[in-house]
């Protein structure tokens, strides 16, 4: 009794070492041999790079192996489907009859099943009286069982190297993430540093990371980061360590100096607490008895020419809308963090901010950190201990003076013109008073702007 199953036409097809390979690895399986078909399957997907199969020829297996009714398969019974070209394509999702037959081929040439062909090339089962099958042609799936343990293999191989190449990525991110943080951190405390050196250092190797690459030239860029953040983290320790250090000598010098037995507890402090106190009042007194008018902004050019650098094609500064425009560009340049310039716009308003930004940007080069003393400034702007006015006054009696000292005529009475027009809005120089701080960084005598 013959049983026709399906239609392929009859033809002769090549025969590679591959095909034969497959052949003799089925022939040795062992009979007592038994696996899951699912989970050979999943183990075959995940090696399917390595073992040279596509998406499709994977799709056209699935179907092949949901034609033998068993889940399990064993290495001593027949493990032959004949499904027809339509029942394949019906399970394979409507997959053409040319793209079914060439990755059919591509599964025998990657050893995953064996053709079983009939004499006239066609798929069918010869059954007895009994109706058991005696004879089937069609496809061989015994590579399955077969290979079952080399596919495990290769599968767990490609799982390690997936698994390895995620954490080179996460330990890329996170060194990046924490570079850039601690970047930050510096600028912004002040920690003496060549912190522009350090960012080039880390554009330079961030910049060697292509858009694909194997995980050994990951690793290779991940291992310089890793070593440029132990630099930086070396630097911001050691200030702390510093620092620390100073705070502990500053804190026992004031502990040897008051255990003096003649020193008179009671009255020196009760003085000292009343001066402290008088000198805060006067401060808070002092910027409030400023000017509510806004600065002009021609005035404040005058103090902070070097903002009109930051102009693109070399023009002017028209308004405030422009000159908020070239803060922001400033404020990157001088390395002061997001952070601080939000803060910094939250306490002052974002026009007193942006002066505050013009006249450290005029003096830069005499300012250590141009984050931190943003951040000192902001702090004491919380307070409503910090105004403007001194500060531009401060660099405009400064470039008065630089006039003076190199007798530039023209430069001198444009200087004492800006003066002359501050001065219709200040009543008196004597009350634009400037704190140590700020007259050290931004008004020290003989320096021109």
């Amino acid at each position: 009794m013959e049983t026709n199953i399906a239609t392929t036409p009859f033809g002769r097809r090549p025969m590679t070492l591959g095909m034969i390979s497959s052949q003799v690895t089925a022939r040795a399986v062992p009979k007592d041999a038994i696996v899951h078909k699912w989970h050979v399957f999943q183990d075959i997907k995940d090696a399917r790079i390595a073992l040279g199969a596509t998406d499709r020829a994977l799709a056209i297996l699935d179907a092949l192996l949901s034609f033998h009714p068993d889940t399990a398969l064993y290495g001593d019974s027949e493990l032959v489907v004949w499904p027809s070209n339509e029942q394949l394509i019906r399970r394979a999702n409507g997959m053409p009859p040319t793209t079914l037959r060439r990755h059919l081929a591509v599964l025998v040439e990657c050893g995953l099943i064996i053709r079983r062909d009939s004499p006239n090339g066609k798929r069918f089962a010869r059954k007895g009286q009994a109706g058991e099958i005696e004879q089937a042609y069609g496809f061989d799936i015994s590579p399955i069982v077969a290979r079952a343990e080399e596919f495990k293999d290769l599968a767990e191989a490609v799982r390690s190297e997936k698994k390895a190449f995620r954490l080179v990525k996460e330990r890329l991110t996170i060194c990046r993430r924490d570079i850039v943080k601690m970047i930050d951190a510096g600028i912004e405390e002040g920690v003496p540093a060549n912190w522009g050196r350090v960012q080039q250092a880390y554009q330079a190797i961030v910049g060697q990371i292509p858009r694909t690459a194997p995980r050994q030239t990951l690793e290779a860029i991940a291992e310089e980061l890793e070593g440029l953040w132990a630099e930086v983290r070396e630097a911001l320790e050691s200030f702390v360590k510093t620092q620390k250090v100073a705070a502990n000598e500053s804190q026992n010098g004031r502990h040897i100096q008051n255990s003096k037995p003649d020193f008179k507890f009671e009255s020196e402090s009760g003085s000292g607490n009343k001066d402290e106190a008088g000198g805060n009042v006067a401060d808070t007194d002092n910027v409030r008895s400023l000017p509510k008018r806004e600065l002009p902004l021609g005035i404040v050019l005058d103090a902070c020419p070097n903002m009109l650098w930051l102009v693109k094609g070399g023009g002017g500064i028209r308004n405030w809308r422009e000159f908020l425009a070239a803060a922001e560009v400033a404020r990157p340049s001088m390395g002061v963090s997001p952070s601080a310039w939000e803060e910094a716009r939250t306490a002052m308003g974002e026009q007193q901010a942006a002066i505050t930004i013009a006249a450290i940007y005029q003096r830069q080069d005499q300012i250590n950190s141009a984050g931190g003393y943003l951040r000192s400034l902001t702090d004491r702007a919380k307070v409503g201990k910090f105004s403007v006015w001194p500060m531009v006054m401060a660099l405009l009696r400064a470039k008065l003076d630089a006039s003076k000292t190199t007798g530039t005529g023209t430069g001198a009475e444009a200087a004492a013109v800006d003066l002359e027009a501050a001065g219709k809005v200040v009543r008196t120089e004597s009350r634009l008073e400037i704190s140590d701080a700020l007259r050290r960084s931004l008004d020290k005598p003989g320096r021109g702007s």
